[in-house]
């Protein structure tokens, strides 16, 4: 089956970047847009584009009613659905599938099961995933989480089952404050997700944020295409990506590898995934599975040479993967910046117009974005407007080539997180690759307490 024309429904520089894969294949592209973004450039570059709705997300991205409307008048037979928005919403896709249209996504029952954490974490032990202890499943009432909680020992944290950005989430130090907690994970669960259900897991003192990029053909056969080091957060928000992992060793890279492979043929699961874990003293525990192209994934491409949309497109198609385990190398070393409009230190957001816009560039430069200058940031939706990927022989070589973009990428009329890159990068600790995922956190703490720019690890 060869499709031939693919509605992005989404919008920024993921919508371009699948536009140039497609275009790069032979295929056509629809882009669907808000009023908000009648002159963006996804827009601007796509064959066709159909306005989808006024600017809040509810009424245009989101509305899947509109998404399949568009689609059937621009006649696409495919439906490509990036990450955010319905990118995880297992009834849009199984509406687009409903309606004779190609998802290029997971089967629709991988996303429902992975994208409730507590089926989630089961699934992942029956497959032979390492998992962090806690609860088996949903925690029914307050003596069952005074038991759980009691076995794994405090501190604990308190997780939504549904969702994830660290909405629902609650960190227990001491039993007294057990019943106040759950009683508030449980509101904002409520109140984000529409579902109150939540579980506990033991809360880890220092761990980094480590994940596998994962592909399956749905038929029983996957690989992994190695990891990526997230540990750079802000309110569990992504910062900084790497690939590979400063801290793991390449032996540690296979096992893990394999591990994750492994379950997905058991899965047979279809497409791209992205299997997420906490590592700490030498150990993984399972935290969450993704079920889409993931916002760091430049970085893998670069090590591995692989296209993922490209891949994602092609399994959509239903062809074989196109390398085996042992074809795949991962040579040098690759670190993303997600550039966002805001305060680079108080992370207030700045929209309005660009003023100015020059890429950095360079070899093994890479700038994935829909800026331009003249062009217009919205403020209706989430503040990234750029990622700048680079790629080095090695990670210091790496960092050398990021600081010489930083410098040269500029982006005027609004405030954006460069400065704040340029300042990490002048931290011994990241130099070193010695962080973890509460390092950005304790490191702006005391930059905005003191001026002091090394906090303790």
């Amino acid at each position: 089956m060869t499709i031939k024309r693919i509605l992005i429904a989404n919008r920024g520089e993921i919508a371009l970047r699948i536009h140039r894969a497609a275009r790069e294949m032979g295929k056509e592209t629809v882009a669907v847009h808000s009023t908000a973004d009648a002159d963006a450039m996804h827009v601007r570059l796509a064959d066709h584009a159909v306005c989808i709705g006024p600017p809040p997300a509810a009424l245009s991205y989101l509305n899947i009613a509109n998404i399949i409307a568009a689609a059937e008048i621009a006649g696409c037979d495919a439906v490509h659905p990036g990450y955010g928005f319905l990118s995880e919403n297992a009834q849009f896709a199984e509406i687009v599938e409903a309606h004779n249209l190609t998802w290029i996504g997971p089967k629709p029952e991988h996303i429902v099961t992975m994208g409730d954490k507590v089926m989630a974490k089961r699934t992942a032990g029956a497959l032979g995933l390492p998992l962090v202890p806690g609860s088996d499943g949903a925690i029914s009432d307050l003596d069952e989480a005074q038991r759980v909680a009691a076995s794994i020992g405090y501190p604990v944290l308190v997780k939504a089952a549904s969702g994830g950005g660290g909405r629902g989430m609650k960190v227990v130090e001491h039993p007294d404050a057990l019943t106040t907690l759950i009683g508030q994970a449980r509101s904002e669960a409520k109140a984000a997700f529409g579902d109150d259900t939540v579980y506990l897991e033991k809360y880890l003192a220092n761990p980094r944020h480590i994940e596998f990029q994962v592909f399956g053909d749905g038929r029983g056969k996957a690989i992994h295409l190695g990891e990526r080091d997230c540990s750079l957060q802000r309110r569990h928000q992504k910062v900084f990506e790497e690939a590979p992992s400063p801290a793991l060793s390449a032996e540690e890279r296979h096992r893990m590898g394999e591990i994750c492979a492994e379950a997905m043929r058991r899965m047979q699961y279809r497409g791209a995934g992205t299997i997420e874990f906490l590592y700490e003293n030498g150990e993984f525990f399972f935290i969450e599975m993704n079920t889409r192209l993931q916002v760091e994934h430049p970085v893998t491409e670069m090590i591995t040479g692989i296209d993922l949309v490209r891949e994602q497109i092609r399994i959509a198609e239903g062809e074989d993967l196109s390398c085996r385990q042992e074809d795949i190398r991962f040579e040098g070393h690759a670190i993303e910046c997600r550039i966002n409009a805001e305060d680079p230190f108080t992370f207030a957001p700045s929209p309005g117009q660009v003023t100015q816009y020059h890429a950095a560039g360079g070899m093994h430069v890479r700038v994935d974005s829909g800026l331009y200058a003249g062009y217009r940031i919205p403020p209706h939706y989430d503040s990234m407007i750029a990622k700048l990927i680079v790629y080095g022989r090695d990670r210091d070589r790496c960092i050398m080539r990021l600081r010489r973009a930083l410098e040269e990428m500029a982006i005027g009329g609004v405030r954006t997180t460069i400065p704040l890159h340029q300042a990490l990068l002048q931290e011994k600790d990241v130099l070193a690759g010695d962080y973890s995922i509460k390092w950005l956190e304790r490191w702006l703490e005391q930059r905005a307490t003191d001026g002091s720019s090394s906090p303790a690890r």
